[in-house]
């Protein structure tokens, strides 16, 4: 019985997963629509600004004057905005349904994806239109809002025509996507008003060639752009400072990218200043996706997951972790009173993450858990408390009192803000002082007193604090203290802070204290610039559109952050394009797999964004431009520029996977000249680079050296792997002697520690000088030492030297005049000189070296005759 009821399993499995599709696919759908488009996301009937797909403020502000005064068309508008509102959006099948863990959530997620894609996926409607009437089917109450807005268009209602163009464009209110359609519409508003929004539209499709409506057109697309950006369309403006920043389709200009990167950073500036005390709260929601597989190449392979960047966590370490483990037992250890641990908590919550949405409530609760057990109600601090429970409770009292001050999650008072920050203020506390600074400078519940903001935020910004840095490096800067005040900035720009950056930018800008530096201002206004990503991007529509399924939308959101600039956005854009990722695609192997959307295949236009976001530094994606030129993919093979690429990404030893690519090309001769010991050397670096390329690196190798042998054997043209011997230098007396005083180690230990992986390199003669680093003079002054040794072991041989050869000369001389004064004499000269010769060593054995006194030549000696 129980066999049977385990081979029914899967057939229940199935049943179940067909149901819920069918329900799901029931309950998506809306009433008295047609097929949706896939991939069309619609905005929640939430807020109005939603679903109109974040129609840009200026555009609303210009419209709302109603230029074509035709009050029909504006109640049609209206009208059709009513039914509009009414439509619920379609949900896409992925939307928030993540992998789940378990056996029998895994299997009902894989059973649910395999019956989707035998018996529910389907061509998309974009893909089939219908053969009536040219166009896709609409249902009829999106039909009857669509016929209201072409009779206003008609009317040349400027509303009207710029609903259409949006609807078309996104897909908006189950509107299916004609690019043909929205550009018609775009252009027939820019003609009419000259609106800055559809100019910057038209920008856009001139400049990324989207659904093939226009060819791509850089000079069209930099024209139309200019004149949005010129009417105050703030993506238009970092759309034509990058533009002018790079050089495309245009030659680099320094002076106009810093005067339009300026614009928008004065308008990123004031958004961040504006809000409650302290100013907004800049939430990034850049994010590369490659990033969450491990990079473009996959873990270990990219730069982001390889090398230093690698995760070397162990196998029972908390780096592997899922967040919402790291969350659980962090909410684990709190209910068993680990304070630490509940401040992680406060602090996640506050301040929130892409997994994790900001909850004040939550954040105050765990705050609140940890000052309550250091301070009583009365303010009192309780006696007999956890340790070290002061400077917990000091950071909790920080947050509390900021919380106040703002007015987050909490009623705003100043008055509480002021109790709490004093209560951190006495374990000195870097957020309190702050908060106390921020309340004086502004007159926040106290009256306004520079001095105190001024001592508040020093004794802040000693501790490194980024924002009291900042703060005070205005108030120096307000004084007409110039470098003083660019230290605090610069200290501040080290943790990111966009006000740093701002000042760094205008004091560059304007020469303020030193010379005028346009490269430096553009950077700094870039970098401002890019940090309020609230005010002119779609990073937040991307990601969602991304994790609901809907890549077409994602891949246009990140399209328009990537044209603005944003190196993040054209990462994400050319990862989306590319169709590289393996060399064995599943679509041309499995007949049922969902076919990428003509949208996502455009090899070309991924080259050129991996080009872009190349040149803002990306190392994986240089890599990726010499994949596509090699391979010859979206542009004609090109191995020359293939090998260039490869070493740009190598150059500072980052890349395993360039330096394996440089040396495959010169294994086999590809785009450079063939050259196996060149080959073995690009093979080595990249097993130094990264050790997870092991096997490909040794599998490489032992084919290498098959070669080699084989070309060394048959006398081949191609340089073989050849050994490289350490040069042995002719060992010479001084060489000999400076080496003895300066390290007498190799010669008395056999073995060489240097060979002992565990070693400090301590045996290195080099590296013993450069540990001393307190010894004055460093290595200069150890050669000064071996040079003098040598030096006076020279003069004190010459010196022997010297005095031998007197010597000698001396008792030649002597036995001379000897010889010549027995011959005058008369004796025969063979007993002359003997006698002489005789007389000569009695004389040295008596006398020693110099005459004695008494002795015929001792007055010559003393008065300096010898040689006479």
């Amino acid at each position: 019985m129980k066999e049977r009821l385990w081979r029914l399993l899967p057939l229940a499995i199935l049943l179940i997963s067909t149901l819920f599709v069918l329900v799901g696919a029931q309950q998506e759908n809306v009433p008295q629509h047609g097929t949706l488009a896939v991939g069309v996301t619609q905005p929640t009937d939430e807020s109005e600004p939603a679903q109109e797909h974040l129609i840009p403020q200026s555009f609303l502000h210009n419209q709302r004057s109603r230029e074509d005064g035709n009050v029909e068309g504006s109640f049609a508008v209206d009208e059709a905005r009513s039914i509009l509102r009414t439509l619920k959006p379609p949900k896409n099948r992925l939307k928030h349904y993540n992998k789940p863990s378990g056996f029998v959530g895994t299997t009902f997620y894989y059973a649910k994806e395999a019956f989707y894609l035998l018996f529910m996926n389907g061509p998309s409607q974009q893909e089939m239109p219908d053969i009536e009437q040219g166009r896709p089917k609409l249902g009829r109450t999106l039909a009857k809002a669509v016929k209201l807005l072409e009779g206003a268009a008609i009317d040349n209602n400027s509303d009207a025509i710029y609903l259409l163009a949006e609807m078309n464009f996104y897909g908006n209110y189950s509107h299916p996507r004609d690019y043909n359609e929205a550009f018609r519409r775009y252009h027939e508003l820019s003609s009419l008003t000259g609106n800055s929004s559809a100019q910057h539209m038209i920008g856009f499709m001139y400049g990324t060639g989207i659904g093939n409506v226009v060819e791509r057109d850089q000079a069209n697309a930099l024209l139309y752009h200019t004149f949005a950006a010129l009417g105050g369309d703030t993506r238009s403006e970092m759309t034509v400072a990058f533009r002018h920043h790079t050089g495309i389709a245009t030659p680099r200009t320094c002076d106009e990218a810093a005067f339009y990167y300026k614009k928008v950073a004065d308008k990123a500036i004031q958004y961040a200043r504006s809000g409650p005390p302290g100013g907004q709260a800049l939430v990034r929601e850049a994010y590369r996706l490659a990033d969450e597989d491990g990079g473009v190449y996959g873990e270990g392979a990219s730069v982001t997951s390889s090398g230093a960047n690698a995760n070397k966590g162990g196998p029972n370490s908390d780096s592997h972790a899922a967040f919402d483990d790291v969350l659980e037992y962090l909410d684990l250890m709190s209910r068993k009173g680990d304070l630490k641990a509940t401040f992680s908590l406060g602090r996640l919550h506050y301040e929130g993450s892409r997994v994790l949405h900001r909850n004040l409530r939550k954040a105050r609760k765990y705050f609140m858990l940890i000052a309550n057990r250091y301070w009583g109600r009365d303010g009192k601090i309780i006696i007999g408390g956890p340790n070290d429970i002061e400077k917990l409770a000091s950071k909790a009292a920080g947050y509390i009192g900021r919380m106040f001050l703002r007015g987050e999650g909490v009623e705003q008072s100043f008055e509480k803000a002021m109790t709490w920050f004093n209560r951190g203020k006495v374990n000195g506390e870097a957020l309190c002082q702050y908060g106390l600074g921020l309340m004086y400078l502004h007159g926040h519940g106290v009256p306004k007193n520079a001095m105190k903001a001024a001592d508040y935020f020093k004794a802040a910004a000693d501790q490194d604090f980024a924002s009291s840095q900042v703060r005070l490096g205005a108030l120096f800067l307000d004084q007409g203290d110039i470098h003083i005040a660019m230290r605090y900035f610069e200290l501040a720009a080290r943790h990111g802070h966009i006000e740093a950056f701002y000042y760094l930018a205008e004091i560059s800008n304007q020469g303020v204290g030193r010379d005028r530096s346009c490269g430096m201002a553009t950077a700094y206004y870039k970098i401002v610039a890019e940090k309020a990503e609230l005010i002119h991007t779609s990073f937040i529509e991307g990601n969602e559109a991304y994790e609901d399924g809907d890549v077409e939308t994602a891949l246009v959101d990140y399209m328009m952050a990537a044209e603005q600039g944003y190196e993040v956005g054209q990462a994400n854009v050319a990862y989306l394009l590319d169709e590289q990722k393996s060399r064995v695609p599943l679509d041309s192997l499995i007949p049922f797999t969902k076919r990428r959307p003509s949208l996502l295949r455009n090899a070309a236009l991924a080259l050129i964004y991996w080009t872009r976001s190349a040149k803002q530094s990306n190392v994986d994606s240089m890599v990726k431009m010499g994949d596509y030129y090699l391979s010859g993919y979206g542009i004609d093979a090109d191995a020359e520029r293939a090998a260039a690429c490869y070493q740009a990404a190598a150059e500072f030893q980052q890349s395993a996977q360039a330096l394996w690519n440089l040396g495959w090309m010169h294994e086999n001769g590809v785009g450079v000249e063939q050259d196996f010991h060149l080959a073995k050397r690009f093979y080595d670096q990249a097993l130094e680079t990264n050790e997870e390329s092991y096997l490909p690196v040794k599998l490489g190798l032992l084919k290498l050296r098959m070669r080699s042998f084989w070309n060394t054997i048959t006398n081949g043209r191609v340089n073989s792997i050849r050994s490289e011997p350490e040069p042995k230098s002719d060992w010479s007396f001084n060489s000999w002697i400076a080496n003895f005083f300066e390290d007498d180690h190799p010669y008395y230990h056999s073995s060489d520690p240097s060979d002992d992986p565990t070693s400090d390199d301590l045996s290195d003669p080099t590296s013993n000088i450069q540990h001393h680093d307190a010894i004055p003079g460093g290595d200069d002054y150890y050669d000064e030492v071996d040079e003098g040794i040598v030096e006076s072991l020279i003069i004190v041989a010459l010196a022997g030297a010297l005095a031998f050869l007197v010597y000698y000369r001396h008792q030649r001389q002597l036995l001379h005049r000897r010889a010549a004064h027995g011959q005058g004499r008369g004796q025969p000269q063979g007993q002359g000189e003997q006698a002489a010769q005789a007389q000569g060593q009695g004389r040295v054995q008596d006398g020693g070296f110099f005459p004695q006194p008494g002795d015929p030549d001792f007055n010559q000696w003393v008065a300096g005759g010898v040689g006479h």
